[in-house]
């Protein structure tokens, strides 16, 4: 599969580069009420930052959300953090037109529904508990370097390695220990962008999708990512149109992760490349 790279004018639709692509673009443009648009959120539709308490959606996401949302079948957030956080990050509760959006968090783990403003989770894993207080000492006996931290994530716990001076260097070196750590706690590790996430096995984003798709029912979907993360969607999408049902991958491209940029049907720069991508099928869906 080839990748493509656009910058869509306002009301103007970007041409994906695959034939598949184009025919998951079309069907999406022909029957709006059965298409569903899922997004991930950090680096989709909200800026990558250093501090990932800070990280908050696109100026211009909720807004376009709000116009697309009425005329698809649904609009869904599928998402590693926890599925409160991104509603919350994403100032998605109460926004008029996104009632009935869901976010899907902690890899489909943990579901919000606008609707009730409610979030359903399931008990914890036991094996986090035990990561979490083995962590500290695994890092420092590693040598991870200055700028090494932990987020606890409550399903999930992540190392990251962004703020050290040599942020792949320290990736690299804590990459085994940390793969050794969850193994031996029943979990699995889930790299990221200069991210390692310790979680529970058996949910990913390819499930969580696919679970949803037919849920609602989906005549089409478009799927749209940045990181590693992302891959087991882009394979249930693949799988899903060999089936018939047909799909559009989108990649927010950055210079960071290039392995969905290849698989994409369409590279589009970053969340401004996002929602200008999602403002141009709004516009051809309005006219």
């Amino acid at each position: 599969m080839g990748s493509h790279s656009s910058h869509p004018l306002p009301g103007q639709l970007p041409e994906p580069a695959t034939p598949a692509g184009r025919d998951g673009l079309a069907a999406l443009l022909a029957d709006p009420g059965r298409a569903v648009v899922a997004l991930d959120f950090d680096g989709t539709i909200a800026p990558i930052v250093p501090d990932p308490d800070r990280a908050r959606a696109h100026p211009g996401a909720v807004p376009v959300l709000a116009r697309l949302a009425p005329l698809l079948r649904a609009v869904v957030i599928v998402t590693g953090r926890p599925a409160e956080v991104a509603a919350r990050y994403g100032g998605f509760a109460g926004a008029p037109g996104l009632e009935r959006l869901v976010v899907l968090g902690a890899y489909g783990a943990e579901r919000w529904d606008a609707a009730t403003g409610e979030t359903r989770t399931p008990p914890p894993h036991p094996g986090v508990e035990a990561v979490r207080e083995e962590l500290p000492g695994l890092l420092e006996g590693a040598g991870a370097p200055e700028g090494t931290w932990i987020e606890d994530k409550g399903r999930a716990v992540a190392v990251h390695t962004r703020r050290a001076a040599d942020p792949q260097g320290a990736f690299e070196l804590l990459r085994a220990p940390l793969e050794e750590l969850a193994a031996r706690h029943g979990l699995a590790v889930e790299p990221g962008r200069l991210v390692l996430e310790l979680r529970p096995p058996g949910m990913d984003k390819g499930v969580a999708l696919t679970d949803f798709l037919r849920e609602t029912d989906a005549g089409s979907v478009l799927y749209g990512g940045d990181d590693l993360g992302d891959l087991a969607a882009y394979d249930a999408v693949d799988r899903l149109r060999g089936g018939g049902l047909p799909g559009l991958l989108v990649c927010s491209g950055s210079e960071e992760v290039t392995a969905l940029a290849e698989r994409a049907d369409l590279v589009v720069d970053g969340p401004a490349g996002v929602v200008a991508l999602l403002g141009a099928v709004a516009d051809a869906l309005a006219g």
